[in-house]
Formats: C-alpha cells, sequence, structure tokens
C-alpha cells in the first residue's frame, strides 16, 4: 500500500519544450514535506565540467559552506552496481548510454529531483550535469537554478585522474580519450558553452579554490539579493 513507503506521487508532466520522444512522461516520488513551494525556493547550482576539470573541489566547498551535494555521476555508479556489473570507466560509460536510451536524454536529472527536493538545506549543489536536457530537467522544478562549469586542458585532466585513481577513471590515454568523445556525445561540449559562471582551472589547488569560492558567493547572491 502506498502509506507503507516514504514516497508519495507529486506530479505528473511532459517536457513540450524539449519534446522528448522517449519518456517524456516522468512519475516523481518524493517525501511530503518536498512540496511545489520548497521546491521553488531551493537554490541549485549546477556543475559542469569535463573527467578531472575539478567538479569534486566545487562540490567539497560546497559542503564546506553548508550546501548540500548531489553527485549525478553517484546515480550511474549506482545503477552499473545494481546491474551486475564493476563500476570501471568503460562499463559506467556504457550504463550511462544505455540509461538515457531507455529512459530519455534527462533520466539522470529526473533521478536526482528528489535528493534535490528533500535536502534539508535551502541551497544544492548538483555535481556532473552532462547534457542541457539535464539542465532543462532542473530548471523546471527548481526555477532558482544557475550553472557554474569548470575547465581544464586534457592533458591537465589526465595526470589528475591517473593519481585519482577512482574505479571509474581511465587506466591510459586512449580510455580517457574514448571517454572523453563519450561526454561529448550526449551534450557535455553544450552544457559548458551555457554556463552562467566560467572558472578555468589550470593554476594551483588555492587559486583554485579562491576561485570557486568567489563563483559559488556570486551564484548565490544572485537569488538572495
Amino acid at each position: 500500500m502506498l502509506d507503507s513507503f516514504d514516497f508519495i506521487v507529486l506530479k505528473v508532466f511532459t517536457h513540450p519544450k524539449l519534446q522528448l520522444a522517449l519518456n517524456s512522461k516522468c512519475y516523481y516520488f518524493l517525501s511530503p514535506k518536498a512540496d511545489a513551494y520548497t521546491m521553488k525556493q531551493k537554490m541549485v547550482i549546477g556543475v559542469a565540467g569535463m573527467p578531472g576539470a575539478g567538479k569534486a573541489a566545487i562540490a567539497k566547498i560546497a559542503k564546506e559552506k553548508g550546501y548540500s551535494v548531489v553527485v549525478m555521476g553517484d546515480e550511474i555508479r549506482e545503477e552499473t552496481k545494481r546491474r551486475g556489473f564493476e563500476p570501471t570507466s568503460d562499463n559506467v560509460g556504457k550504463i550511462m548510454l544505455k540509461l538515457r536510451e531507455e529512459e530519455g536524454p534527462g533520466v539522470v536529472a529526473k533521478k536526482c529531483v528528489p535528493k534535490i527536493a528533500n535536502a534539508n538545506t535551502d541551497t544544492v549543489l548538483v555535481d556532473g550535469i552532462r547534457s542541457l536536457h539535464e539542465v532543462y530537467e532542473l530548471e523546471k522544478n527548481f526555477p532558482k537554478f544557475l550553472l557554474v562549469a569548470v575547465h581544464s586542458s586534457p592533458e591537465t585532466r589526465f595526470k589528475r585522474l591517473f593519481l585519482r585513481k577512482r574505479s571509474d577513471d581511465p587506466k591510459g590515454w586512449k580510455v580517457f580519450l574514448e571517454r572523453d568523445l563519450r561526454e561529448i556525445s550526449v551534450g557535455q561540449g553544450s552544457v559548458i558553452a551555457m554556463a552562467d559562471y566560467m572558472i578555468v582551472n589550470e593554476g594551483t589547488l588555492e587559486e583554485y579554490k579562491t576561485k570557486i569560492r568567489e563563483v559559488l558567493e556570486a551564484a548565490t547572491a544572485r537569488w538572495t539579493k
């Protein structure tokens, strides 16, 4: 029965702006506290950037500032595990494309909406936006939405990923380039081009942290004037 769950169906919508042919209707399962007014009041800062550009550092500083953080890539990694695969770079990439094929290009953003809406802070940072479909999905549900992009050169990013050694990080240059092309194929470049704020991350870590704090302060100030 419905009351045996913590979630209820809040609304059903279609997305005419994008005229999505696949999964144009979506059922959101949100807790009762996440009403329409609450969603309109949330300040949501989306973060986009190619792998290794420095998105995790933005998320870390956002947490230090008291923001909630939702990582879109975690949804894909968890889905990879649910389907019985190891979360390697190749497997995660294949599941990312498969999800979009099965449920539409905005599917990962849709899966994140309940987490954002139910976050216990007024400001939520969403790490890992990959397409304009995802941007529109978040804008539709959270009017106070801004997009931040971070850019680093391919060589810089490869070195960072090689040193990070997360399970889905590329083990060589060829795999790195394949991952980049996969990210671009789903629309990452368009997202970066349309960002409200751009951070170039090619200097020292301290320089980068200073830029992050400046951008986060400017972004939140736009909705708190």
